[in-house]
């Protein structure tokens, strides 16, 4: 048996503990989801994605990374084994979740990274999250690591057809590339609208119930 073989079995051994992760994770968005929809009287989170990286997943992570594929570098440099994918209706939606997030007692927050404010140079916008969730195993209680992801419909639609059109793409050019870094603008400023419409649509239902009083 060669090395790569003995970490898969070793990386294998440990997996509960990242689908427990996944499992607390996901129990958790939704508590929060429903705590959103009872304070606020309307559903924040449009649908929700939910992912373990495979081994050779891994494999490849750490390869782009010069890390050998070693259960050690596993645990210390792959942080989005677990990873969420939160999809909004609108912007501010994504800014709420974050802050609720943050207060959570289930929910760690290690690092941000606001794309939302900084798009990627690509056009990719997102609010990434790596958090600890604590998992209670049968011997003991570990923290994990994991990752989410929140976007808007418009920019997880823009992430989807980016992701198929160039991500892994031989014959992605300049021009596709440039387009849509277009296109991600003009998302966003749909999305804005869209804001708007809701302020405004928020403006008439208060006018009504002051006549109604």
């Amino acid at each position: 048996m060669n090395l790569i073989d003995e970490e898969l079995i070793k990386l294998d051994n440990i997996m509960i503990k990242y689908i427990s992760a996944l499992k607390v994770l996901e129990t958790q968005i939704e508590i929060i989801n429903d705590d959103f929809k009872y304070i606020k009287k309307y559903n924040p989170i449009e649908h929700i994605k939910s992912r373990i990286k495979t081994a050779d997943n891994i494999m490849k992570k750490l390869a782009r990374k010069n890390y050998e594929f070693t259960l050690d570098n596993v645990e210390e440099h792959v942080k989005d084994i677990v990873g969420i994918r939160i999809v909004c209706t609108f912007k501010h939606d994504i800014y709420d979740l974050v802050n609720i997030i943050r207060k959570s007692d289930m929910i760690r927050v290690i690092n941000e990274k606001d794309y939302l404010k900084e798009p990627k140079d690509c056009g990719y916008m997102s609010y990434h999250l790596i958090v600890e969730v604590p998992v209670e195993l049968i011997k003991e209680k570990v923290w994990v690591k994991a990752e989410i992801q929140i976007r808007t419909l418009a920019m997880d639609l823009w992430a989807s057809l980016e992701h198929k059109l160039c991500y892994k793409s031989k014959y992605c050019t300049d021009k596709i590339e440039k387009r849509l870094t277009d296109i991600s603008k003009e998302l966003s400023i749909i999305d804005d609208e869209m804001v708007e419409l809701l302020q405004l649509e928020n403006e008439i239902r208060n006018e009504e119930k002051k006549g109604e009083l």
